[in-house]
Order: structure tokens, then sequence, then C-alpha cells
């Protein structure tokens, strides 16, 4: 009977917002959350949610993170499909292939069933001739046999310190692919721009939280987009031109998370879209497809467009 209760207030919640457009509704309130404004539906506040907990727990939130921890501890499949295309748009190089993960004894290890290869992809050597491919490996694929892992999210921190070249902007990339929102140090100009939670980043950019209807469920969906009506000047501190995130209404554990970034200007300049999808496997939460486009360029080294589609099933 109480699953029921509740089942008809959210779904009463839901109702009043579809009755208006699903981004921008008429019935919105704002409220200040860590001298920050969020808008939320009227509903949030007048039923007393516990928005202020829910929120706090968002802006902590390191599920996303440990999503892909966890696919060092269980096997799994994957379609792994890596474009890289010219200026134009054409193709370049590719490589699709079929990968199975195995994991036996506290150690994990990759398997590749079949793969396709045009153009340049790989060097001589059979290594990655292109940063797309190297980000991509270093977050889906397992080289020879990897022993002592665990998914432990707590004292596992990004850090630049002692590298350098590709393994510093490999680094760099994990943080802003798995933190994005916070600071990526050892990036002139734009590092701090990243930063979607300090006192600048509050006069650019509009923070919406909502309750909707997600694959035939409830969840929160949190919201990040610059401001309509910015300056020149303050666009020129745009990074991120948008981030929305749905969380499980129950456990808040994110459910898919889109993000759009780009910047040009000084000596990088890039261009990023990327989409990622979760599924449970046990009480375990996975990654189940991410998509990415986007071009990226530093001064004095060849501008690179890439596209790839990840996408995990047959966990074990």
């Amino acid at each position: 009977m109480i699953r029921f209760i509740f089942f008809c207030a959210a779904l009463a919640i839901c109702s009043n917002l579809f009755s208006q457009d699903t981004t921008i509704h008429g019935q919105d309130t704002t409220v200040i959350f860590e001298n920050q404004k969020i808008t939320l539906p009227e509903v949030f506040v007048h039923n007393n949610m516990d928005y202020l907990s829910i929120l706090k727990r968002i802006k902590d939130d390191t599920t996303f993170y440990k999503a892909f921890r966890n696919l060092h501890i269980i096997g799994y499949t994957a379609y792994n499909n890596i474009r890289i295309l010219n200026k134009d748009g054409d193709l370049k190089a590719s490589w699709n292939s079929k990968t199975v993960q195995q994991r036996d004894s506290g150690c994990r290890t990759m398997q590749i069933l079949e793969q396709q290869t045009t153009g340049d992809f790989f060097d001589k050597k059979g290594n990655f001739n292109y940063t797309t491919g190297e980000m991509y490996a270093s977050i889906f694929l397992t080289k020879g046999k990897v022993c002592g892992e665990d998914n432990i999210v707590a004292g596992h921190t990004f850090s630049t310190e002692g590298k350098s070249g590709i393994e510093k902007h490999k680094e760099q990339l994990k943080m802003l692919f798995f933190n994005p929102g916070k600071k990526v140090p050892g990036i002139p100009f734009i590092g701090d721009k990243l930063d979607l939670y300090d006192e600048h980043a509050h006069k650019l950019y509009d923070y919406q939280l909502h309750f909707i209807d997600y694959k035939g469920s409830f969840a929160y969906v949190f919201s990040i987009k610059p401001k309509d009506d910015l300056g020149l000047f303050q666009r020129g501190d745009i990074v991120v031109d948008e981030m929305t995130t749905w969380f499980d209404y129950k456990t808040l554990e994110v459910l898919a998370r889109n993000y759009v970034l780009s910047y040009k200007a000084g000596i990088y300049n890039f261009n990023v879209n990327m989409q990622v999808e979760m599924t449970k496997v046990g009480n375990l939460l996975v990654p189940q497809t991410l998509r990415y486009k986007g071009n990226f360029g530093v001064l004095f080294k060849k501008k690179e467009w890439g596209e790839f589609t990840a996408t995990l099933f047959d966990f074990k």
C-alpha cells in the first residue's frame, strides 16, 4: 500500500511536469543551494521534498566513475566501433571489433574475437596512431593480464603529476570525462573554466532539477546550461555547452549522462559531444553504451576528428 501511495504521488508530480514543457516549466521556483541558484519545479518545495540532500548527492556523485571501475571486476563482451575522419567528415581510418573480457582468480584478460581495420588506424607495431584510439583503449580495452584490481572509488584520484606527453593528455581527458564540472589542472586558460560549481560559474550557467518519467520508471534529471543573456566576453568563458544527467530516484545512481564541451582560443580548441547510458548487473551499475563524437587540436599538432561507439553486453 505504501509503495502504491508513493507511486500515485510520483505520478501526480510527473503529471504536473508533463502538463508543461519538460525543460522549462511555468511553475518553476528558485532555491539557494550553497550560494547557488537552482531552478526546481514548485512541487518539490510545496511537497517538502528533501531537495537540498538530493542536490548535495548530485554534486558529490561518484556513481558515474564507479560504474566504469566496475568493469574491472566483471567479464563482458563489447562491440567497439572507432572512426577517424578528415576535416571534411570523410572516413580516414577505422577499427571495428568484437572483444570479450574474462575475469578469473582476481585477474582480467581480453580477447579480440573479430576485427576489421581500415586506413592507418594502427602503426607497424600495432600501436594506435590516433589519440582517440588511445583514449578509447584506456577506458575499455585490456592489454595482457591485469591483476589486483578493485572497484573502490574512495582514495582513487586522477593526477597529472609525473606524467607528460600523451600520458598526461590522457589523464586530463579522463578527468574531463569522469569528473565533468570539476577543474582540470594543467590545461592553460581552460582548466578553471571547467568548474561548474564555483562562484564565477554561477553567473554563467542555469541549473535545473526536475522529476521525470525515464524508460518506464522515475528519475531526477539535473541540467546545466549557459544562460541565454550572456555577453560576448562571458561567452568566452563557456566551455560546457550542456550537461544533463539522469539519476535513479531511489538510489541516485547515474542512469545516463549527455554533455557537450567546446572551446576555441589560445593553444587549445575542441568540440566534444558524449552520451553515456548505464545498466545494472546484479547490484553493480555499469556502462552499457557510450557514444562520442568530437574534434580537438593543440597548437603545433594536427587536429584530430574522431567518433566512437562502445556497446557492452553479456556481463558475467
